[in-house]
């Protein structure tokens, strides 16, 4: 596990631009696991910027899923906190599981169905001014990754 502390929202823009520029070019799959206002939207903005995408990111908490895409990357944000099943009209799992992509699942619980075999979680505590991130994985397909974060 790797433990990461941040002291602005600057601070946790820049972790996440870390993020993105670490796995640019890979399929990777992100999970965020916070409260409200914890910091998961910022974080993804952040990760936006290190894979090369310049369009404004927002949550994406009433459209469910929002897809940024340029040439060198494409990411899939998701926002699950409104879901409690997948149900037959979502097609969800075309996301996650698309190699050519980035995602980001805010809430990955709400949906546990969905959820892949290999990812990062990413554990957020704290407020504005001060988060802690616990990035961790099940298994030891990108522990070098995470302690390059």
């Amino acid at each position: 596990m790797k433990v990461v502390t941040t002291n602005s929202e600057l601070e946790t823009i820049e972790l996440g631009k870390k993020i993105g520029n670490i796995f640019k070019g890979r399929h990777v799959v992100f999970l965020l696991d916070g409260d409200l206002a914890a910091g998961k939207t910022t974080l993804t903005k952040g990760i936006a910027k290190g894979l090369g995408i310049t369009d404004v990111i927002k949550s994406p908490t009433f459209t469910i899923m929002k897809e940024y895409e340029n040439d060198e990357a494409k990411l899939y944000h998701l926002d699950l906190y409104r879901l409690i099943d997948i149900g037959l009209d979502f097609d969800l799992e075309e996301y996650v599981f698309d190699k050519d992509s980035f995602v980001v699942i805010e809430w990955p619980y709400q949906v546990v169905d969905l959820l892949p075999d290999n990812y990062i979680l990413v554990k957020i505590e704290g407020n504005l001014n001060n988060r802690t991130f616990k990035f961790s994985s099940p298994n030891e397909m990108y522990e070098k990754e995470i302690n390059e974060i």
